[in-house]
C-alpha cells in the first residue's frame, strides 16, 4: 500500500493545507465537499504538490515536518518554483 502525503491550496484565499492519506483522490474530494471540518470555509482546494511514502510513519513524519517554519521554507521554495 501506498501512502501519500499532500499539500492543498484554497483558491479563496492561498492557505495551504498538509495531510497524508491512502486515497489522495478520494481525500481531496472529501475536502472540496465540506466533509473535512478544518478545511470546509476554504472550499475549494487544489493539490499544489505531494509525495509517495511506502509506510504509514514515514508519511506521518513527513506530514509533520511540513507543518514546521522549516517544512513551510521548503514547501514554499518547491511549490513556487513549479
Amino acid at each position: 500500500m501506498k501512502y501519500y502525503v499532500y499539500v492543498l491550496e484554497s483558491e479563496k484565499d492561498q492557505r495551504w493545507y498538509k495531510g497524508h492519506t491512502v486515497d489522495i483522490d478520494k481525500r481531496i474530494k472529501e475536502h472540496n465537499s465540506g466533509k473535512t471540518k478544518s478545511t470546509k470555509g476554504f472550499i475549494p482546494w487544489r493539490l499544489v504538490c505531494f509525495e509517495v511514502f511506502e509506510t504509514r510513519e514515514e508519511a506521518i513524519l513527513r506530514e509533520k515536518y511540513f507543518k514546521t517554519g522549516s517544512g513551510r521554507e521548503f514547501l514554499k521554495k518547491i511549490i513556487t518554483a513549479a
